[in-house]
């Protein structure tokens, strides 16, 4: 990366964490836990980055698409219980019944081996430090940079939960979803529609199945059948997504409908607008929604675990 790119991305870090700090201190304050810290692993694994940056550059070089499907763990695992790692959890009836299985998950969300990987080579380098909540949220970090797209500082400090919850996992924001309630279910999460967008941007880069799209499948096309998200630029993370929109391009209803639905001119049309002329704001405001999404319920201090193997909680055996 050029050096005036990495200054621009050191500044967009800066500013998303400075943007976030005094929220994460009252999420701190008011939930009774220690507050994440981007040096949480400074003193007890300070080598925890650059493991996780090292297995996905490994995973990355036979599967391109495993940067998008990093980061969508990491979505998917925030918005059902907070980001305590729970989505990692395989069936062990019948204590625990995986959320791997919903619709939103099954068949679509991906990437769990390289998730294992890392772990392993975490408990190589810092036996029980790392938790797996925090590994997804490295892991997210790491798929946007190496995508080229925008840094920033991740907070780091979860523990990771010893249930699932089917009934949040249930209610995911899905590819169908109309814009009222995509807007319900992320202000759930306190996020608003500066988030909504940003957030809705990581579908830059990355594969969908066909059955998801807008176009659904064409004649001969199996159901699992993927289209990129992007045909243009589909392992790049950049703004090109919103300019698709701004053509009606976008593979997925769900994002279509921040600039088509009649409530999207007062709401998410302007901010669609404002990212497809600037990458530049886009980056600095993903990345801020990003930390801000990575604060959703966290369990920290003495609450959850440290699992040993992110399939099974630590009672369970590994």
């Amino acid at each position: 990366m050029a050096a005036s790119s990495s200054f621009a991305s050191f500044g967009w870090s800066l500013a998303a964490h400075c943007a976030v700090v005094l929220l994460v201190f009252a999420a701190a304050v008011h939930g009774g836990g220690p507050a994440l810290s981007s040096t949480f692993y400074d003193a007890s694994c300070p080598s925890a980055y650059n493991v996780v940056r090292r297995v996905i550059q490994d995973a990355r070089v036979s599967d391109p698409r495993i940067p998008a499907s990093l980061i969508r763990l990491h979505f998917h695992d925030c918005f059902v219980n907070g980001c305590d790692g729970s989505l990692l959890l395989d069936d062990d009836l019948p204590a625990i019944q995986s959320e791997k299985n919903v619709p939103a998950n099954d068949n679509s969300a991906r990437g769990f081996p390289v998730v294992d990987a890392i772990k392993n080579a975490l408990e190589n380098a810092c036996p029980g430090i790392v938790s797996c909540a925090d590994i997804l949220a490295l892991a997210a970090e790491i798929s946007v940079e190496l995508a080229g797209g925008p840094r920033w500082r991740v907070l780091l400090g979860r523990r990771d939960g010893t249930t699932t919850n089917i009934e949040s996992a249930n209610n995911l924001p899905n590819f169908f979803d109309p814009l009222d309630k995509l807007q319900e279910k992320f202000r759930n999460v306190n996020l608003d529609d500066t988030d909504l967008v940003a957030l809705q941007g990581a579908h830059t880069f990355g594969r969908v199945q066909c059955q998801f799209t807008r176009q659904n499948c064409t004649a001969g096309q199996a159901d699992g059948a993927l289209e990129n998200l992007d045909q243009a630029t589909p392992d790049v993370f950049d703004n090109k997504y919103y300019g698709n929109l701004l053509r009606g391009r976008a593979q997925l209803p769900s994002d279509q409908v921040m600039l088509s639905d009649p409530a999207a001119a007062a709401t998410t049309a302007p901010i669609v607008h404002r990212f497809a002329g600037n990458q530049k704001d886009f980056f600095r405001n993903f990345a801020a929604s990003m930390i801000k999404m990575g604060n959703i319920s966290p369990l920290t201090g003495r609450n959850g675990e440290i699992r040993k193997n992110c399939r099974r909680i630590n009672s369970k055996g590994h």
